[in-house]
């Protein structure tokens, strides 16, 4: 497969972008957090692209990319495959512009998206099962309408790349950019403008485990078609990165790391948390990969001035209800407990006590009798606790086992040092009392 030359998108294509999209599009705030600067142990600047009308950076390639199109097109019209952020915003400024737009949405785009494609005046259509195949349905059923791909066309990629522009006005003297990978167009245009504007700075992608396309395009030297699963990260799930984007990415990128579920779902539970921000998964993933025990750890980030786009804040309520559960269990502070009672009158009860005495909350439960074979007298409890985390687990671990309940087991914890920590702790008899 012969790629485009790297220098397809140039500097200077994102400078004409940034003065072309200037009148409207947000200037983003970017501001340093304190808790998850003290979290990470790096100098942690967001940038707050889900302040964008219609919630995503995507607004910048879109509006660039109207813009350079002919007469004839725009009286046409447009057409785009995308999960949502695209085509919200192609819609969006389409209506400022007065240009028609035709989406084409996998069945697996957030209703929230959704919607909102069709407040704004879009002609949405739902086909495929990702966004490859609703690409494919685009080309084919709307081929006489100009096909404006999200990540991989040159003006969405200079687009993109005002992003990295504006965050080097705001902090000057950054060390490194965690950019999410999806396509590729994003980290294209930042990488290109902030490396040619500042090149010892380093650029690093984030993309989840769950789809790496552009991790199986570096592997074979140019973009591959690559399975898509389920991820929370749902804005990322790419089948296959773009050319045009690739070209441009492998150039100027650094270094790409992977994210797995856990990592996503609790990136969107510390800034929910911490910052008060609703970020959707993929535009979480570059704090994921920056959390304690992620893939940058081992990089030499601390104490750096570190800058992470946070790309997008579309999000179900009930898909963030379920991100939330998800990193409440990856942080320890969700669980299973599974324990073998008396079937007695009292033995829930006292198990209850126990449980509520170390201050953990019963948040669901029930009983098993038919799996239990070795005593007719025992019933099986299963139980979802609330607590507060690694330390409050290995405590509440010990305390039922000092009163009793030696198989009592933990389950549903990330798998960390920390799990093994609570699990040896099932094993192991309690520390002895420190002498006076």
């Amino acid at each position: 497969m012969k790629l485009p030359s790297y220098d397809c998108v140039r500097f200077e294509h994102v400078a004409a972008a940034m003065h072309r999209i200037r009148g409207g599009i947000v200037r983003t705030s970017c501001q340093r957090s304190h808790w998850l600067s003290e979290i990470t142990g790096s100098h942690v600047h967001f940038k707050l692209e889900q302040q964008q009308f219609t919630g995503s950076f995507k607004e910048r390639g879109a509006r660039n990319a109207l813009l350079s199109l002919d007469g004839e097109a725009r009286r046409r019209g447009v057409v785009a495959a995308s999960a949502g952020n695209h085509a919200l915003a192609l819609t969006w400024h389409g209506v400022q512009l007065g240009i028609p737009v035709t989406v084409v949405m996998p069945t697996v785009a957030p209703m929230a998206k959704v919607d909102k494609c069709r407040l704004f005046g879009a002609n949405v259509v739902i086909h495929g099962a990702h966004i490859g195949e609703s690409k494919q349905h685009a080309l084919e059923v709307y081929g006489d309408l100009r096909y404006i791909n999200g990540y991989d066309d040159p003006e969405i990629i200079a687009g993109t790349g005002t992003l990295g522009m504006e965050m080097l006005e705001q902090v000057p003297d950054c060390d490194a950019v965690v950019v999410p990978v999806g396509g590729g167009g994003l980290i294209a245009g930042i990488a290109l403008a902030m490396k040619t504007m500042q090149p010892g700075l380093r650029v690093i992608g984030v993309e989840p485990k769950r789809c790496a396309s552009y991790s199986a395009a570096l592997e074979a030297g140019h973009p591959v078609p690559v399975a898509v699963m389920p991820t929370l990260a749902d804005g990322l799930a790419v089948p296959q990165v773009g050319a045009h984007a690739f070209a441009v990415a492998r150039h100027w990128v650094d270094e790409i790391v992977t994210v797995d579920e856990a990592a996503v779902a609790l990136a969107v539970l510390r800034l929910l948390e911490g910052e008060k921000m609703v970020v959707e998964g993929g535009g979480a993933a570059g704090l994921a990969a920056m959390l304690p025990g992620g893939p940058l750890d081992r990089l030499d980030l601390k104490d750096k001035k570190v800058l992470v786009p946070l790309c997008g804040g579309n999000i179900d309520v009930t898909v963030l209800g379920r991100v939330i559960e998800r990193g409440l269990a990856a942080d320890g502070r969700l669980i299973r407990l599974t324990v073998p009672v008396s079937d007695r009158p009292g033995g829930i009860a006292e198990l209850a006590k126990a449980i509520a005495g170390m201050g953990a909350s019963v948040k669901d439960i029930f009983h098993e009798r038919a799996w239990l074979h070795t005593s007719v007298d025992m019933v099986v409890i299963k139980a979802v606790l609330e607590t507060r985390g690694f330390d409050h687990n290995r405590q509440l671990i010990r305390h039922l086992r000092g009163l009793g309940y030696e198989t009592a087991k933990l389950d549903g914890i990330n798998e960390t040092k920390d799990e093994k920590e609570v699990l040896e702790a099932l094993k192991a008899p309690p520390a002895p009392a420190p002498q006076s």
